[in-house]
């Protein structure tokens, strides 16, 4: 039994139109190949490494706050840092 890759090949022009298209071929493990003025380009689609880890936006230096012993509160000044009551 022999498994038979599809290549597609496409001009400048069709390729521009059809990029969507090209894309999602590649991404299936077909060949793709873009041909202008008899240079013979492939298209191959390539997985990403696992996203990295961002950094925090905002570093708990309290650890009170951590344990979320304080919340915001809206008054007539704006919002302050108020403790939370224990339960």
């Amino acid at each position: 039994m022999y498994i038979v890759h599809m290549t597609k090949r496409y001009s400048v022009a069709h390729a521009r139109r059809r990029m969507a298209e090209m894309l999602d071929s590649a991404e299936r493990g077909e060949a793709v190949i873009i041909e202008r003025k008899g240079v013979r380009f492939q298209l191959v689609a390539t997985k990403n490494k696992a996203p990295r880890a961002r950094a925090p936006v905002v570093e708990i230096v309290d650890p009170a706050v951590d344990r979320g012993d304080w919340t915001w509160a809206e008054g007539a000044s704006g919002l302050t840092f108020v403790g939370r009551k224990r339960r």
